[in-house]
């Protein structure tokens, strides 16, 4: 291991540790104060410092997000962590991903499902994550370029659904997408915005939870891109 892996190692290492205390001061508001043992390990194997653009290596593994060009950014480390965890993902889950962005979510959530479709609507963003996704190994991930927002019926329906940029309401094609017995997580609302979680019930019955205030760059939609 060089002494670049060594720093990045143990700054990953401080990272989780962060995230583990911040878990803590949310319990007020998230209802829980530790996130699963499979969300921790993942995030402790996956290398954020990857997933970054090289300018802004040193701030890899902060607690904070980071931008990744083309007016996005990669989710705070908190955040990605928190919105996993509320999924409640089982190993042979099969998710959706709603804005591929960096990659790094979706490493993550590779390591904890069967199957993740991921969909990007900028495509030199779904270009860079898909081959950097396929370099690092992660083989149980199916990507494409096109509006989240509509999702992915094809292959519906999806155990879980996660979404990364802030559309003004959830997206009724998601909720449709969504089996029953499913969760989705979703940034809410334009300049205040809301974290809420989406449970589909089996008898079909929706139930939405608001978790808590967050921040996240617009969902761009196909005729406004």
């Amino acid at each position: 291991m060089t002494a670049m892996d060594e720093n990045m190692t143990a700054a990953r290492e401080a990272m989780v540790r962060e995230v583990e205390q911040r878990m803590v001061d949310m319990v007020p508001w998230v209802g829980r104060s530790v996130l699963s043992p499979r969300v921790i390990a993942a995030l402790r194997d996956v290398p954020r410092h990857l997933f970054v653009p090289p300018e802004h290596l040193s701030e890899a593994y902060l607690n904070r997000p980071a931008a990744i060009g083309y007016q996005q950014t990669i989710s705070q480390p908190f955040i990605v962590a928190l919105m996993t965890d509320l999924l409640d993902l089982d190993p042979d889950d099969k998710v959706l991903e709603v804005g591929t962005g960096s990659g790094y979510q979706t490493a993550i959530l590779s390591r904890l499902v069967a199957q993740v479709f991921t969909i990007e609507l900028c495509a030199p963003l779904a270009a860079r994550s898909g081959r950097l996704l396929q370099q690092l190994g992660f083989s149980n991930i199916v990507a494409r370029t096109g509006d989240g927002y509509l999702g992915w019926p094809e292959d519906a329906p999806f155990d879980a659904i996660i979404v990364t940029a802030a559309p003004p309401e959830i997206p009724e094609p998601l909720i449709a997408q969504l089996a029953p017995g499913g969760r989705l997580i979703v940034p809410v609302g334009g300049i205040s915005q809301q974290l809420i979680l989406v449970e589909k019930k089996r008898d079909q019955s929706i139930v939405l939870r608001e978790i808590i205030p967050v921040c996240f760059v617009p969902l761009t939609r196909q005729d406004t891109a």
